[in-house]
């Protein structure tokens, strides 16, 4: 009699719904296909990156993804200081090392995205024409971003101290937080001239590329990207960064004016 009534107790909690564990209606598969992806972006990929994630959601529309824009510098200490990111794309190697040398980035994900040109902006109807005019009496203004903080004001000082300029023109230098912040310097005419990548010249209004940087004449610029070693999101960060080395975002990165890139 124990053993029947035994049976039908087992039967009855069956059948009864939200009976047992209810952790298993919701798979750990679905729960983490949900959760929230952080990625800290260089600001002079924002139009690229955020096409590539439109087109990246369709694909996964439970997924959510947050872009933070800013200055490579800026996001390294952002990370450095623990802001809750998952990946990390920097417009400059030199940050990407200072996190890989702390262990800040998991280890076998570090991959260059895309490649760049830095180049000498004007307004349209300036005169100034090259590198060489930037010493003349027609400029008074050059902005170019914060060496410090911003990857393409290190490559401009690296092509102006080449060519002999940086030192003279240290009294005409506007110094700008990021790349993006050099072209409306320029297009809003607070500056007769700026360095900026050609990608980013590519989105300007009013303005004309005067000429590009010498060859030789700064570092070599790439795009490294980087899962975080304490990102919640591993599996999805990397998912994600796979898909930003694939053949979609590779034909995206040259739409915008980027470069392939370089190892």
């Amino acid at each position: 009699m124990k053993k029947m009534l035994v049976v039908w107790a087992l039967i009855i909690l069956a059948l009864t719904p939200g009976a047992g564990c209810r952790r298993e209606s919701s798979p750990p598969e679905k729960a983490a296909a949900g959760a929230p992806l952080n990625v800290a972006v260089a600001t002079s990929l924002k139009e690229a990156t955020n096409e590539m994630k439109a087109l990246y959601l369709e694909k996964h529309p439970g997924l959510t993804i947050t872009f933070n824009f800013a200055a490579s510098g800026t996001l390294q200490r952002q990370i450095e200081e623990g802001a809750p990111m998952d990946l990390f794309i920097s417009a400059g190697k030199d940050q990407m090392d200072t996190l890989e040398q702390k262990g800040l980035i998991l280890e076998g994900t570090r991959v260059n995205l895309a490649g760049n040109d830095l180049v000498l902006i004007t307004l349209q109807d300036s005169t100034l024409t090259g590198f060489a005019d930037l010493a003349g009496g027609g400029v008074s203004r050059v902005a170019v971003g914060a060496p410090e903080s911003s990857p393409a004001g290190k490559y401009a000082r690296e092509c102006l101290t080449s060519l002999d300029l940086w030192d003279q023109l240290q009294p005409r230098l506007v110094l700008a937080k990021d790349v993006r912040q050099v072209l409306t310097y320029v297009e809003s005419g607070n500056a007769d001239a700026g360095l900026v990548y050609r990608s980013d010249a590519m989105t300007g209004r009013g303005i004309k590329v005067a000429a590009p940087a010498p060859p030789g004449s700064h570092a070599p610029i790439v795009y490294p990207a980087a899962v975080l070693k304490a990102s919640g999101s591993r599996r999805q960060a990397e998912e994600f960064l796979s898909f930003l080395t694939g053949p979609e975002a590779k034909y995206l990165f040259v739409e915008y004016g980027f470069s392939p890139a370089k190892d």
